[in-house]
């Protein structure tokens, strides 16, 4: 199996403030971890560009994109709310964070790689198609979603986003298109108080948003078990011609910003059933973003095992 992977120093040089969980720290502790790894350098290595304007456009209103051009180069603190920090650099790294997603659908589409992974900053999933929040400036994978539909030509995306904050912002940009089944698991109530199991769509896209939301608490168990009872029959129904994971790690039992309890072994068990859902379904194409993740040695565990089974090097169990 040939995993893409994707990285690039830009992202370090998005500085969100001082104390803000949000930090480059995150990656660079990451990648120290991955490059340690016996089987990184058997990695497809995938370079990315800023992000064509129309790409984000099918997501973003023109206006949006343009203010946030400005706000970064005139040197503001923040876009729109205050927990969006910004700095000189977030355009760009924001640009080529969206640029990634789009560069690894195209490795994966031309059969280049089976599936793919980015370690990329800023997150994305939060991000309105006019509105900047947490954390979030670009929403890389309803970007990514669009291109994979009006580029290369697939019908049904599914977005799969066990990030612990619920992707509000990829919600809405699908809630009424049934070709695109959003599925999230979630603490709940939490930010950003979206997210209610009767979210289920609107008009035409009615039952293609999955909600699983999760009390403060939850454990590896009630994630299989929303799986196995939800998650997983949804998408046997939906049968998607590709998989996208927005991919946060920050319902860790040992991240600082919420109260899910999961174990990095659940995360190698939810990455095992989306590689068999994609090999059922999607001829294997798997596409993976990274949303959050605050605790340092948490997230680089995290990645590492995330990476480690999209390529075929896990050694822990499948089930």
């Amino acid at each position: 199996m040939t995993t893409g992977f994707h990285y690039d120093p830009i992202y370090l040089t998005h500085v969100a403030g001082i104390g803000h969980p949000e930090r480059p720290e995150r990656l660079q502790t990451a990648i120290a971890h991955l490059r340690a790894q016996s089987w990184f350098a058997d990695l497809h290595q995938i370079d990315a560009t800023f992000a064509p304007a129309q790409w984000l456009h099918t997501i973003h209103t023109r206006d949006y994109v343009e203010r946030a051009r400005s706000a970064c180069n005139t040197g503001q603190a923040y876009l729109d709310v205050p927990d969006v920090g910004i700095c000189a650099g977030s355009y760009d790294a924001a640009l080529t964070a969206c640029g990634a997603a789009l560069a690894l659908g195209d490795t994966v589409m031309s059969g280049a790689t089976d599936n793919a992974f980015a370690l990329m900053r800023p997150p994305g999933h939060h991000a309105e198609a006019s509105l900047a929040l947490g954390f979030c400036l670009f929403n890389n994978v309803a970007v990514l979603a669009r291109y994979l539909q009006q580029h290369h030509g697939l019908e049904r995306i599914l977005i799969l986003d066990w990030d612990v904050h619920h992707g509000n912002g990829t919600q809405h940009s699908f809630e009424n298109d049934a070709s695109v089944m959003y599925i999230s698991t979630h603490q709940y109530p939490f930010y950003p108080g979206t997210g209610a199991h009767s979210e289920t769509g609107e008009g035409k896209g009615r039952g293609a948003t999955v909600n699983c939301p999760m009390q403060a608490g939850a454990t590896d168990t009630d994630y299989i078990d929303a799986f196995t009872s939800r998650i997983l029959p949804a998408i046997e129904n939906f049968r998607p011609d590709a998989v996208l994971l927005s991919a946060g790690f920050d319902a860790h039992a040992d991240d600082p910003l919420a109260e899910i309890r999961l174990t990095t072994d659940c995360y190698a068990w939810m990455t095992h059933r989306m590689l068999e859902v994609a090999e059922r379904h999607a001829s294997g194409r798997i596409i993976s973003l990274l949303e959050g993740g605050y605790d340092l040695n948490a997230l680089s565990d995290c990645v590492r095992t995330h990476v480690a089974v999209l390529s075929g090097n896990d050694v822990a169990p499948a089930s």
